[in-house]
């Protein structure tokens, strides 16, 4: 199989296999009743600061709309805290609550795993050439939002 056919079957595979792997180790025990989807919106509202909702919506590349949704089922499942800016009542914060920092940690967990996984039998040259081609494909899928 030439180069080409070969990346775009890997690619393909990987997408899909990072997808399901990913629900199925993340979306287990106390948190079976978030989707994927929600555990992202999870980890980018974070445990840092509380952030707004436009911020989040930013950074997830969703509208502020299709924010609220997810946000509402968060709270209501008790992953998510929500409350106004004390300098601007117009400004929704939104922060993990202590179930939804667990959430937080289950995901970062999965996350180091399968980075440690992928990185452990490389020398730093394949890594370089690992993180300058990971670079150009994520290049790519910005180029086209």
């Amino acid at each position: 199989m030439d180069a080409y056919h070969a990346v775009n079957d890997i690619l393909v595979k990987l997408f899909n296999d990072i997808i399901h792997i990913e629900e199925s180790s993340v979306i287990t025990g106390e948190f079976k009743n978030i989707t994927n989807n929600d555990m992202h919106v999870i980890e980018a509202i974070g445990i840092a600061e509380p952030k707004s909702m436009s911020m989040i919506a930013k950074a997830l590349s969703v509208t502020v709309g299709t924010l609220t949704i997810a946000v509402n089922n968060l709270v209501k499942k008790g992953y998510v805290i929500r409350n106004r800016s004390e300098f601007d009542r117009r400004v929704v914060l939104v922060s993990l609550s202590e179930k939804g920092k667990r959430a937080y940690d289950h995901h970062r967990q999965f996350h180091e795993e399968m980075i440690e996984a992928i990185l452990e039998n490389l020398d730093e040259e394949e890594k370089q050439v690992l993180v300058k081609a990971l670079n150009r494909l994520g290049d790519f899928f910005r180029s086209r939002k």
